[in-house]
């Protein structure tokens, strides 16, 4: 005889074990998706981390797997798609921070600086002291030439974190930009100091010294940082073309051709090697 007690409990039960099944097979698929990611397998990756979204819907770990799907997707080179991922991931979860942060930054890697200033003005609303986001809106800031919301930005993230050499280059430019040279050379003097073997560094000093006028100077510093990084075609092409406007053709011709052996385009340099004629 069937008792029918047992059998409305296996029931009621049922519906449990097989949620339970269902978890365990989308944590599995996930971690999975993991590994493969980890070691570049990103095509695998991605059809994993689809199929735990498709196993489970509703699942309330899906913003963290929509997340991972857009990031390697985004490896993959695959941009729109990640865009997607990264968006279905904030719908489910709007205020996450990390993935405000991926999608901003694949929004500026896109060129859309309006929308990643958006996603980074939400960052800083749940988190007002963060880091790359005060770093990137002060940059968006600049290129807006809001210089005063610029200068803001970069001076909060100065005395957040003393040591961010981004964020005080970054201030050194805007300086640079507004014609503050005092204030930028100051910065960049001090920073140099700090760091002397930071090719970056000297490159960029000797930018803004050549917009001071100081040729000799510039020189020095690229020489240095030339001394730092012999592989940086940018460097030569930057010497050569102050080599150039002081009529020693000969040095920046040997300098133009130093930079096309290093990959720098030929084309690119087509009038400064005429010139050098």
């Amino acid at each position: 005889m069937v008792n029918w007690r047992n059998w409305w409990l296996l029931l009621a039960f049922l519906p449990a074990c097989l949620l339970q099944a269902q978890d365990g097979r989308y944590e599995a698929l996930y971690q999975e998706a993991l590994r493969y990611a980890d070691v570049d397998s990103l095509a695998r990756a991605e059809a994993l981390f689809k199929d735990a979204l498709k196993l489970a819907p509703s699942h309330p770990g899906n913003a963290m797997v929509f997340s991972n799907l857009g990031t390697v997707q985004r490896r993959m080179g695959h941009d729109e798609d990640a865009l997607q991922s990264y968006t279905m991931a904030l719908n489910l979860s709007p205020l996450n921070v990390p993935i405000l942060l991926n999608r901003a930054s694949l929004y500026l890697g896109m060129g859309d600086s309006n929308k990643a200033y958006i996603d980074y003005c939400n960052v800083l609303d749940v988190d007002h002291g963060n880091a790359e986001a005060l770093l990137y809106r002060a940059y968006i800031y600049l290129e807006r030439r809001s210089y005063a919301e610029a200068e803001a930005d970069y001076l909060r993230l100065v005395r957040l974190q003393p040591d961010c050499i981004l964020a005080q280059m970054g201030l050194a430019t805007l300086y640079q930009r507004q014609k503050k040279y005092k204030q930028a050379l100051d910065l960049f003097n001090q920073l140099v100091l700090q760091n002397p073997n930071d090719a970056d560094l000297l490159v960029a000093r000797a930018d803004l010294e050549l917009e001071m006028g100081q040729e000799e100077v510039a020189l020095f510093d690229l020489e240095a940082a030339l001394a730092l990084s012999s592989s940086d075609a940018a460097i030569y092409v930057m010497r050569g073309n102050i080599y150039l406007r002081r009529e020693e053709k000969k040095l920046a011709k040997s300098d133009f051709e130093k930079a096309i052996s290093l990959g720098y385009p030929r084309r690119e340099l087509h009038l400064q090697l005429e010139a050098c004629r």
